[in-house]
């Protein structure tokens, strides 16, 4: 057998790069994990983090240490109707994780923590964009980094790309690929001096850019992360300039008098989001893929450092058991999927055919309008959010037949 200078090479210091390289050393395994940028890093986002993200960041132990970085805390969610209806739901405990709250958390903070912390505990590279895959016999045995401006080739039993939505690592295996009708395309600016921030994330569906939704987030020293996000076929076929329509929906009657005098920080930058509306190649010979480069994003939020993270644990699962044996081919690594796909699959799906429902705005109408009205609809929200009731009823006719008769 030949010899490797690591397990594991985590391509990307992401949450899900982090999270799978900080799961995997603990685990046992030697493992470098390899960015293309120096920490601390901004990084387009929502920079949302969810009870699933703080379920990983307890399994890590680094809740606390992310908690001591600025951050806004969240309670509740606030959601608009094309006709300017609303209602704001209180997050509620959960059955599993018990959770009542999120928070905002820039990724230059966020990021940093979990990449700072790697580097005490495992071999890391900055400023070492990877170059190119170490291929042999239909295998990836390593990497090759330029690491100051000299190519560098490190072997590894594994590969993990963790390289974002634009992969080195898939789009060198011929597995990158761009579907437009599972691919969203976002903004994401910071104002300062947005009026009406609460401890509210707010979910603003406007009818001219459905199906997608405008987002106002509290964060941190009074700012706020202001988005919009739409599927990029519907996006093209409608011929959106999507940081036009960010500026007008600031300037919508709804939103006008909040901005009126916020200030801009920096720019409106644009990003793109694969879903997890369809199941991608994620593993192969010598090889897996998370996060964003597996295609994760959660097809109705947008969010994506939750289903990061889990893909990072069930990897450094897999790779755990896999490293420590001869067989690091497909076949030996398909549990990773297995894992992955039992896991977020089913959620995955329902929220897909969420985004779906929501592309049809009389319905996002109906039902804010009846929750803003009646205390027992907005109760039926509140249950299927918290995981309380079970959220397929959203995407039944039977459901919306009920409504209009309330």
């Amino acid at each position: 057998m030949p010899q490797y200078d690591y397990d594991a090479i985590v391509v990307g210091g992401g949450p899900a790069g982090s999270a799978t390289a900080l799961f995997a050393r603990r685990a046992g395994l030697n493992v470098l994990l390899v960015d293309k940028k120096k920490f601390p890093r901004d990084k387009i986002c929502g920079d949302a983090i969810s009870g699933k993200s703080i379920t990983y960041l307890r399994k890590l132990n680094l809740l606390d240490a992310v908690l001591q970085q600025p951050h806004a805390m969240v309670y509740s969610v606030i959601f608009s109707s094309p006709n300017e209806s609303s209602i704001k739901i209180d997050f509620q405990p959960n059955r599993e994780k018990g959770d009542v709250h999120g928070f905002i958390s820039r990724r230059i903070y966020f990021d940093n923590v979990l990449f700072q912390t790697a580097k005490k505990e495992m071999d890391t590279l900055e400023n070492a964009p990877v170059e190119d895959l170490i291929l042999e016999d239909g295998f990836v045995r390593g990497v090759r980094v330029k690491e100051n401006g000299r190519l560098r080739d490190i072997t590894a039993k594994v590969v993990v790309g963790a390289d974002g939505f634009s992969s080195v690592v898939a789009r060198k295996l011929g597995i990158y690929e761009l579907d437009p009708d599972h691919h969203l395309v976002a903004t994401r600016a910071y104002y300062k001096g947005v009026t009406g921030l609460d401890d509210a994330i707010e979910l603003h569906y406007i009818k001219d850019v459905i199906p997608g939704y405008f987002w106002i987030f509290p964060s941190d020293s009074g700012m706020a992360n202001v988005g919009l996000g739409m599927v990029h076929r519907i996006m093209k076929k409608k011929n959106i300039r999507i940081r036009y329509a960010h500026i007008a929906a600031t300037q919508a009657p709804f939103f006008r008098e909040r901005f009126k005098n916020a200030e801009l920080v920096g720019d409106i930058q644009g990003w793109n989001l694969p879903i997890g509306s369809k199941k991608r190649q994620v593993h192969g010979n010598g090889f897996l893929l998370v996060g964003d480069a597996a295609g994760l994003i959660d097809p109705f939020t947008g969010e994506g450092i939750g289903n990061a993270m889990a893909s990072g644990f069930h990897a450094a699962q897999t790779l755990a058991e896999v490293c420590n044996g001869n067989d690091y081919s497909a076949r030996a690594l398909q549990r990773y999927p297995d894992r992955l796909w039992e896991h977020l699959w089913p959620e995955l799906q329902l929220a897909y055919r969420l985004q779906r429902v929501g592309r049809i705005w009389p319905l996002i109408n109906l039902v804010v309008s009846k929750a803003e009205r009646h205390p027992e609809v907005k109760q039926w929200i509140v249950d299927m959010m918290s995981g309380n009731k079970p959220k397929a009823e959203l995407t039944s006719p039977w459901t919306y037949l009920r409504l209009l008769f309330k």
